[in-house]
């Protein structure tokens, strides 16, 4: 009798199972199941903690960077799974230093790892201090972003250097060991020639080739995420930039102070750039902002918290709003973005928008929105879980075309842990604003900032 109880038990446990997974492959943006509801300081560690583990475990073992994508479905483009980017690492070298405050990992892990992409980054072709915006991971040589984009990337050397200084603050009154790693990095900023890249004009330049020069023909201006750019090439102790660059290239002497308002929030800065969308992609309030720290921070042009925070506001208001009437967007499920998208790759934001969220909008929003991010996050993970993989949530999803791909990039990834850290402890923005260099360039560009000296 035992065994056919058993066995009848197995049956029916088999034919909801089947059910169940029925139900979940007819619409596999809901919940699969039924989730324990987390405290919210659990979920920020959760989030955390899966988000780093992607320049973690997920690191490019070679080189110790960050893989420009990490495609769990292993289906990749021209199969660049080892290509690192520049950028991207160095959010993830905050990343790790989230992972070492957090316990996830142990300091001297940390340091072993620094040392690895260090000297890789010692080691690979650079372009006037500059390093490309693509390198494989395994040879060390460049990898063409475009086809003539195979030099000197300046944005994405900066993104990099606001990581390695911040890993040099965190470690320089360290051991000897760890000393020797701030001292190393140093020399990587040190080398860096952002003087020469203004290519005798008062503008910074994205890139440069070998074999093409100038023929990119990017100088960098108006508002966009570069602006730690123009910082970190005022703070250079050996090829700093003028004011007059800061000006003229990137302020476009005042030009770029022409903002519009937008649900009833002034955009602050000038957000147009080559549409008519009124106001940019969220990332312009990330990637410059993992270690410039925004809060109190004010020039001639900007209070740049306003500008932040009313930016991220406003990609709220608009999902609220949904004049396209996108299915569930709404106030705990919002953030436009630059992301994998249903054709490809997209900038997303309003006015420009198809119906593609990205979670790292919302979610490396939350020291500007914190308890409108926190009601994405608990949506995501409470009633959207096949939506999350083990490097934390996908890149993108539309959950009115019922699309998703189990797919990761590493710029989208990268904010989430940084920006979340600086929510709950300021950490990042402790490290890289407490240094004399990013201090005394904030002080030449006519920056005002409550803890500087």
């Amino acid at each position: 009798m035992r065994f056919i109880f058993f066995l009848v038990l197995a049956l029916i446990v088999f034919i909801a199972s089947c059910k169940q997974s029925g139900k979940e492959q007819s619409n596999p943006l809901e919940s699969s199941t039924k989730k324990t509801i987390l405290a919210n300081e659990q979920l920020l560690d959760k989030v955390q903690k899966q988000t780093f583990n992607y320049f973690w475990d997920g690191a490019e073992p070679n080189s110790g960077m960050a893989r420009e994508r990490i495609h769990l479905d292993n289906i990749y483009p021209q199969n660049d799974q080892d290509i690192v980017t520049t950028g991207g690492s160095g959010f993830g070298l905050m990343a790790i230093l989230v992972g070492v405050e957090r316990n996830f990992i142990f300091r001297e892990e940390a340091v072993t790892r620094f040392g690895k992409i260090v000297s890789f980054l010692e080691k690979v072709n650079r372009f006037h201090g500059a390093w490309p915006h693509w390198i494989d991971g395994k040879t060390g040589h460049v990898k063409p972003f475009s086809p003539k984009d195979n030099g000197g990337d300046l944005v994405e050397t900066a993104f990099l250097i606001q990581g390695l200084l911040t890993v040099s603050e965190y470690f320089k009154e360290g051991n000897a060991l760890e000393k020797s790693l701030s001292d190393r990095i140093e020399k990587l900023y040190q080398e860096v020639e952002w003087d020469w890249y203004t290519n005798g004009k008062n503008v910074l330049y994205w890139h440069w080739s070998p074999n093409y020069g100038w023929e990119m023909n990017f100088p960098v201006g108006g508002y966009n995420e570069c602006l730690i750019m123009y910082v970190l090439a005022a703070s250079s102790p050996t090829h700093p930039i003028s004011k007059a660059v800061y000006d003229e290239g990137w302020a476009g002497n005042g030009v770029i102070k022409k903002d519009t308002i937008y649900y009833n929030l002034r955009t602050v800065l000038n957000h147009f750039e080559h549409d008519n969308a009124p106001v940019g992609p969220l990332f312009w309030a990330h990637y410059s902002y993992l270690g410039l720290n925004p809060n109190g921070l004010k020039d001639q042009y900007a209070d740049y918290w306003q500008l932040n925070q009313n930016h991220a506001l406003i990609h709220y208001k608009y999902a609220v709003d949904n004049p396209k009437q996108f299915k569930e967007y709404g106030d705990s499920l919002w953030g436009l973005t630059s992301s994998y998208s249903i054709n490809g790759y997209a900038g997303h934001r309003p006015g420009d928008d198809f119906g593609v969220i990205s979670p790292t909008a919302a979610l490396s929003s939350f020291p500007y929105t914190p308890e409108k991010s926190m009601a994405v996050l608990r949506n995501l993970y409470q009633n959207h879980d096949t939506l999350i993989g083990k490097y934390g949530p996908y890149d993108a999803f539309s959950i009115e075309y019922k699309w998703y791909l189990p797919r990761y990039l590493a710029i989208d990834q990268g904010p989430i842990p940084v920006m979340i850290e600086n929510y709950r402890t300021g950490m990042l923005w402790k490290l890289f604003m407490r240094r004399d260099d990013v201090q005394g360039g904030l002080k030449k560009l006519g920056f005002t900032y409550p803890k500087m000296q």
